[in-house]
Order: structure tokens, then sequence, then C-alpha cells
């Protein structure tokens, strides 16, 4: 059903937050709810949100965990900093996608009362200062002016959380509607499929056949086109395969008649998914 998105500098109450919400929507509804966080065993986010690339791959698992557990029956709550405008952009397109409500819970704290929060917990839970430091100036906090925002809470500590109005907000208001970028359409023709298949197998084998004599920096020519694959690191076939069913989804929703782009645009779509 509905997508709970938590936001907030670190150590701001979100967890805490989160889990109220957990207990209030199993006691009133029906309906499964799922708490999609980034704690887990041997997690140091500190050094994850100190490194720019395993931010990015926290952030990526967490897209991905919601994207499989949001549908039109079950409630999930997403934990996490969430301080980015554009991921949650990128959360609301999914949504739309999904055909499902949402809002945001902001936790809202000062700098020094997160750091404090910080400092109280146990070593091995503890953000660095210069870290939490950082991610407090990165920080990109909500606006309800904002589709992607709205319908915002904003919440002090010491605030009860607005379980109604929130409860008003995923349950009582229609989805948002899908547009042209989150809407599926028909396929252009049954043969488009066939080419998609093995077009883009065609690429991902040239790629793995190139691999083993290049080296980081080189740029692959694969069949059918003139763009070349950006080899900025070493790539295995698992991570290809996965960009390809991306890819084979999104032409799904966006079918083309002109078979011969498909090379093109799965080659550009390597690129910017790899750098």
């Amino acid at each position: 059903m509905p997508l709970v998105v938590l936001c907030g500098f670190p150590c701001s109450g979100k967890s805490r937050r989160a889990a109220e919400l957990k207990r209030h929507f199993e006691q009133s509804s029906p309906r499964r709810v799922h708490v999609v966080g980034e704690g887990g065993p041997g997690l140091d986010r500190s050094s994850v949100y100190a490194d720019s690339q395993s931010e990015k791959n926290l952030r990526g698992a967490l897209r991905a965990e919601v994207e499989r557990k949001v549908n039109k029956d079950d409630i999930v709550i997403l934990d996490s900093l969430n301080y980015i405008k554009g991921y949650r952009y990128e959360l609301f397109c999914l949504i739309k996608h999904t055909q499902t409500p949402h809002c945001l819970v902001y936790c809202l704290t000062s700098a020094a009362l997160s750091s404090a929060w910080n400092s109280s917990r146990a070593a091995s839970e503890q953000y660095t200062q210069e870290t939490l430091d950082a991610l407090v100036l990165r920080f990109e906090a909500p606006d309800s002016r904002n589709r992607w925002d709205s319908p915002l809470f904003a919440v002090q500590p010491d605030d009860a959380l607005p379980f109604q109005e929130i409860s008003d907000a995923i349950f009582k208001r229609k989805a948002p509607p899908p547009n042209q970028s989150t809407q599926s359409q028909p396929l252009s023709s049954t043969n488009f499929l066939y080419q998609l298949d093995k077009i883009t197998q065609d690429v991902l084998l040239a790629v793995v056949s190139a691999q083993k004599t290049s080296v980081p920096g080189d740029q692959v020519t694969v069949p059918g086109t003139s763009e070349k694959v950006e080899l900025t690191r070493s790539i295995n076939m698992a991570e290809l395969r996965k960009l390809r069913r991306q890819f084979i989804s999104y032409s799904k929703m966006h079918p083309t008649e002109n078979g011969g782009q498909i090379s093109n645009m799965f080659v550009q779509y390597l690129n910017k998914s790899l750098n």
C-alpha cells in the first residue's frame, strides 16, 4: 500500500519514529508493515557515509528493497537519512509507478542535539564527528511545496507523532497519477522483444569478451553501434545481467520502432550506470 519516508539528520530519532509508526499501524490496520532500514550486523555507517561510492551503493540497495516490498496492500516505512532531494524524487517516481500514496516524516533536530545523541550511542554505532558534520552540511531539507516532499510532517524531538494525520495522508489520499515516464505502454511490435533480448545479450557478450584483454580506461567496441562501452572498472557478469534486466524493463515501457537504436541506447545506459 503506501510508503512512509523518514528524513532527518543522523541521530535525529528516525528509528524511534519508525518503530512508533510500525506499532501504530500494526494495532490499527490489518495490513502488514515492513520497515526498510540501513541497520544491520557489521554495518559501519560512519565508514559508509564517508565514502561516496559506498553511500551510493547503500542508497541503491535501500531503494531496491523498497521497490521489492511496496505494493497496494502492505505499508512500507523507509528508515534512513533520505537527505538528498533527488533521491526523494526517485522514491516519488517509484510510488507513482506502483500507484500508491506516500508521505514524508521529517525528524527535526539541531546539529548540536544530533551530535549529543550520537555521542551517547555505543561506540560501534556512532558516526565520527567529521562524518556527522559533513552529512549535516549536505542535508537538503524537505519542502512541502515539492510534490515529492508532500504531504510533509515535521516533528520535534518531544512531539507526539500525528498518527491520525499520517494515516489520513496515506489511506485517504489518491495515489499520484502515473505519467509518461512511469506508466507502462504497449510494446510496439512482437519483433521488438526479440530484438531487445538478442541485441542486449550480444552487447553483454562483447563486453565480457573484451574484458579478458582490456584494462580499466579502455573503450570497448560493440556490434551494431558506433558507441563504445567505457571500462572504468572490472564488471562481473552478475552486475551486467542486472543492468540488462533494468534496461529491458525500461525499454518495455518506452518501446522504439527503430531497432537499430537499441544498441546505442543500451551502451549509453551502461556507461551512465557504471560511472
